[in-house]
């Protein structure tokens, strides 16, 4: 197979699709460029003094890792000169953040989650890095909240990178779902992996069992029937598997099939769900789309939900489309 690198890959695209404007482009590799640096800062772990915890709080409450911090800074640092963006928002910040006035402002706006998965950090699991990107709106002046509060369909690329044995950038601009992989040799991300499909019909499902005890009717209705196996409903034997790390349960799933979930549950009824929309439902719902399957928050289309607040949070179902259609079913039976 030609060695096609990512760089090439966009302009061609571009020629092809006329969907990746220069200006998207330099973005993305930029974007790209920060995950490998943060992909280096991961693979020295306790050699680099990374592991651990911070003395801080992210805006959502939780404690944060020394690496959070690190790749967050490291996203935030890479972004802000290069004259493509408005404005980034990150979740590990309260608020969004302008491009610094010294700097070019571009038409487009980033979000990110740095380090998905961050129980795993010094456990040595797959973790990734989560990112959307967003046009900004016509006549838009100085940026504000409002602004990153479009709707999941209104994304003009999304990707994930995976710190795992290898690493790996998977990306989408609405023309499928491509993976690139880090020659370390080289410093270059080289396609090996092009047009992405999800399988629709699958035998694995995804989701943090120990919640059980909590989950809505529909989800334990669900669930009960995967468990049953081949003398269930389902007639067939289904494997459970759950990394911690949305990254790489979504990586498993792109690559074989299978469903994630996260659903909202009764410890706190009040809220939607624990995951957040802008941040991490949005990016992986248009991948997961893009490769044949589907991704709901149980009622609706997870790309079609209006954001109200920049740290909303919603259920998550996502993966073989089958699955998905299923366990939505369930919800709207109710």
């Amino acid at each position: 197979m030609k060695r096609i690198s990512l760089t090439q890959y966009l302009i061609e695209e571009q020629r092809l699709n006329n969907s990746i404007p220069a200006e998207l482009r330099l973005l993305i590799e930029v974007v790209a460029r920060a995950c490998k640096t943060i992909s280096h800062a991961v693979g020295k772990g306790a050699l680099g003094d990374v592991l651990g915890t911070a003395e801080s709080e992210n805006i959502q409450g939780e404690i944060q890792k020394k690496l959070d911090i690190i790749s967050n800074e490291i996203l935030l640092q890479a972004n802000e000169w290069g004259g493509h963006l408005a404005a980034m928002a990150s979740e590990e910040m309260e608020t969004i953040h302008p491009i610094p006035n010294r700097y070019p402002k571009g038409e487009y706006m980033l979000l990110f989650d740095p380090l998905d998965g961050s129980s795993n950090i010094d456990v040595n699991v797959s973790i990734g890095t989560i990112f959307s990107v967003l046009k900004a709106p016509d006549g838009m002046a100085t940026p504000t909240e409002e602004d990153f509060l479009q709707p999941g369909t209104k994304q003009v690329a999304a990707g994930y990178a995976v710190y795992g044995p290898q690493t790996v950038l998977v990306l989408t601009t609405g023309n499928g779902v491509h993976s690139f992989t880090l020659d370390r040799e080289m410093g270059s991300w080289v396609m090996t992996q092009r047009n992405m499909q999800i399988p629709a019909e699958t035998a694995e499902y995804a989701i943090n069992a120990s919640n059980a005890r909590y989950w809505y009717p529909p989800v334990t209705r669900y669930i009960g029937e995967l468990e049953a196996g081949k003398t269930g409903p389902r007639s067939k034997n289904f494997n459970m598997r759950w990394v911690a790390s949305m990254v790489a349960d979504v990586h498993r799933i792109l690559n074989r099939g299978g469903i994630f979930m996260y659903p909202a549950d009764q410890r706190e009824p009040d809220k939607p769900g624990k995951l957040r929309l802008m941040y991490e439902a949005n990016p992986m719902s248009l991948i997961i789309e893009q490769a044949g399957g589907a991704a709901t928050d149980g009622k609706q289309r997870i790309l079609d939900i209006q954001p109200t607040t920049l740290h909303q949070r919603v259920a998550v179902f996502l993966g073989s489309r089958n699955e998905v259609e299923m366990v939505t079913r369930y919800h709207t039976e109710e």
